[in-house]
């Protein structure tokens, strides 16, 4: 998802036509990607990612991710996301409080930083770690951008994941042992290797499997895309220090003929998804993979229930330990949660 992107409300209604069994009820989840915003007159904040979380999936902790949420209304432009770290901080305090459920919610967080300003990120970086009373584990950096005019362009320019200012920045996030989670469309992948290879002591989560492009000049070459696609992450994947989140992608198309008066089902999205993440699987590994639930945004076309038991169906073949990787472990490692969950 794009950051500035606007977010409509999704249809409770509608999705509350649909109620499944959860399916190993059991199984801990860290889920490693979710926004808490007030945006477009939506509201989705602790109460409501709460009700989210009681879907009766065994949601151990969540990570926020960074969404420009609450950000300072006045100072300088490069303070303004510490708003966002503040209003994270608190968030996490009310589920702390035990009146929200038992999962951890926004047990730690990667916010936002201007990776332009090189070098001169360091003080900016400590001052997130401090707001957040030591829950700050990285920065986002979402630099999708493409030629043609039809797609939606969140960077100004091409090659911003690689530019000079921007591995200055990498650096120092590399020497603070704090990670760097990537948003860009599928052509850019071959920015992230080269950032990986550059940095081979940074965490680097690949955000959305590489977001490949299904519509604009892409729309009806979908085996196209899937091979480029896949020829891509197979070569970021030969990187150690680059994880992936599986999530993201599209379940109906636009010629979808099926009843949309209900939502779909956890095997609809199985099979809409399972072309694309099981590939991730194989490549990164069960270590190095991660579900994440991209909630609110996704809320606009599954349930948190249907969503996850998605995933378990789609993990239905692997072992009690590459479970307990993709549904927790690569989650732990990656943002350092060790002895939080």
């Amino acid at each position: 998802m794009a950051a500035n992107t606007g977010q409509t409300a999704p249809d409770d209604d509608w999705l509350g036509k649909l109620d499944e069994s959860v399916l190993e009820p059991d199984l801990a989840i860290i889920d490693p990607h979710h926004h808490l915003w007030l945006r477009n007159g939506y509201l989705y904040q602790m109460a409501e990612l709460a009700d989210d979380l009681a879907s009766g999936h065994n949601i151990v902790a969540t990570v926020f991710a960074e969404c420009h949420s609450m950000y300072r209304q006045d100072g300088p432009e490069t303070e303004k996301s510490l708003g966002e770290t503040e209003f994270v901080t608190g968030q996490a305090a009310m589920s702390a409080s035990g009146n929200y459920g038992p999962t951890k919610a926004c047990a730690v967080m990667f916010g936002n930083i201007d990776m332009t300003l090189g070098a001169d990120v360091e003080p900016l970086l400590e001052r997130h770690i401090a707001a957040s009373g030591g829950r700050f584990r990285g920065v986002r950096y979402s630099t999708g951008w493409d030629a043609d005019e039809r797609i939606h362009n969140v960077a100004p320019d091409a090659g911003m994941l690689v530019h000079a200012r921007t591995k200055e920045a990498a650096a120092v996030l590399a020497r603070m042992n704090l990670e760097l989670d990537v948003w860009l469309y599928h052509p850019q992948l071959d920015e992230v290797a080269e950032l990986a290879d550059a940095f081979p002591g940074l965490t680097i989560v690949l955000n959305h499997i590489g977001s490949p492009i299904l519509g604009g000049p892409y729309r009806g070459k979908s085996d196209e895309v899937f091979k480029d696609w896949r020829a891509r992450i197979t070569r970021v994947a030969e990187r150690q220090n680059v994880t992936v989140k599986l999530g993201a992608m599209p379940i109906r198309m636009p010629n979808f003929e099926g009843d949309r008066s209900i939502p779909p089902g956890s095997e609809e999205v199985a099979a809409a998804w399972r072309p694309w993440l099981e590939p991730c699987i194989e490549a990164f590994g069960p270590s190095r993979s991660m579900f994440e639930s991209n909630f609110p945004v996704q809320k606009r076309w599954c349930s948190y229930q249907v969503c996850w038991n998605a995933f378990k169906r789609i993990a239905i073949s692997a072992s009690a330990s590459e479970k307990q990787d993709l549904f927790a472990g690569a989650a732990a490692r990656a943002y350092r949660m060790d002895g939080i969950v």
